[in-house]
């Protein structure tokens, strides 16, 4: 899949079929799209591509309101990949961007990528000030030569799929409701970082994740996970939170890969969570914190064979975006 982060200097050599949005997450309700956007490009002969943005649109407009990221530009584009696009296009949004009429805008689209056909939602807005909805998209596009198509919003649990839900499902704990909106374990990504190695004085050495402050993390506690280093895939506990006993206040994500016991510093690890198990807690001892530690690797152990068995394997596995060894 091609990649084009400028979209001012790109010029698609062919036509398109395209979706425009967000797409923070590229959930079940984005995947939709995306199937139905391969369907016609594979049946007419063209390209088939996503036309998203970063910062989201929500953060450029509303300091007030900002949204935390579900997924990395970089991770996006990995699903996309996986998904069989033929191309990402980014659009920087910007003010200036934010301010171009929905015909502006729509140039824009038709002068570097020549859609001949746009799926997207029901609920649609484009241009300055949302002036543009589906209809102003299809008036649009009769007379720049495209079609469009609306796809009806996908639901599940009789709730509408979408990238705001599975925010507060995050922050709720709600993992196992996550997983199915999104059709693949939530992963989080980050470098890891030197601690104070307590964990490994304990006996459960952890790795400790840098992860940016711009992006959705569940709510604190204890989660049976995954741990993914380049190819390879570790049954994992994590801890997110602020370690209590130790009253040291930071927010952080550790990780203890177990069985296993690597030198990971300066890699890069992604966490695939599985199930919250329970929340941070204060302990008297040191011994107290142990034996919970215990019990919690035993517990995760369970969890995590038990989704084995019942065939949920469903990470993104080739990322080509983790560092391995510093490298």
């Amino acid at each position: 899949m091609r990649v084009f982060d400028d979209i001012d200097h790109t010029w698609l050599d062919g036509e398109s079929v395209i979706t425009i949005g967000a797409f923070d997450g590229v959930h079940v309700g984005h995947q939709a799209l995306v199937r139905e956007v391969l369907a016609e490009a594979r049946a007419s002969g063209r390209q088939a591509g996503v036309v998203t943005f970063y910062p989201h649109p929500v953060n450029v407009l509303s300091a007030q309101n900002r949204v935390r990221y579900i997924t990395t530009p970089g991770e996006k584009a990995a699903i996309l990949e996986r998904l069989g696009l033929d191309f990402m296009a980014l659009m920087q949004f910007t003010m200036e961007l934010a301010r171009k009429s929905a015909g502006e805008f729509v140039r824009i689209l038709v002068e570097h990528l020549h859609p001949r056909s746009i799926w997207v939602g029901p609920d649609f807005t484009f241009g300055y000030q949302r002036e543009g909805n589906v209809e102003v998209l299809r008036r649009l596009g009769a007379e720049w030569g495209f079609s469009v198509h609306v796809l009806p919003a996908v639901c599940l649990n009789g709730a509408v799929v979408s990238s705001t839900r599975i925010r507060q499902l995050l922050a709720e704990g709600k993992i196992e409701e996550v997983t199915a909106l999104l059709g693949r374990y939530y992963l989080v990504s980050g470098e890891v970082v030197p601690g104070r190695h307590r964990g490994r004085a304990l006996g459960f050495p952890t790795a400790n994740l840098e992860v940016h402050d711009d992006r959705a993390l569940p709510r604190d506690g204890v989660y049976a996970c995954f741990a993914l280093l380049g190819q390879q895939r570790f049954p994992a506990v994590a801890n997110l939170g602020v370690r209590p006993t130790f009253g040291e206040g930071r927010h952080i994500l550790e990780v203890h890969l177990l069985d296993v016991d690597l030198e990971l510093y300066g890699c890069d690890l992604a966490v695939e969570f599985v199930r919250w198990m329970r929340p941070e807690m204060c302990f008297r001892s040191a011994g107290e914190l142990v034996e919970q530690l215990r019990r919690d690797a035993a517990e995760a152990r369970r969890i995590l064979q038990e989704a084995r068995r019942d065939g949920v394997d469903i990470a993104i596995r080739d990322w080509g975006l983790l560092r391995v060894g510093g490298k």
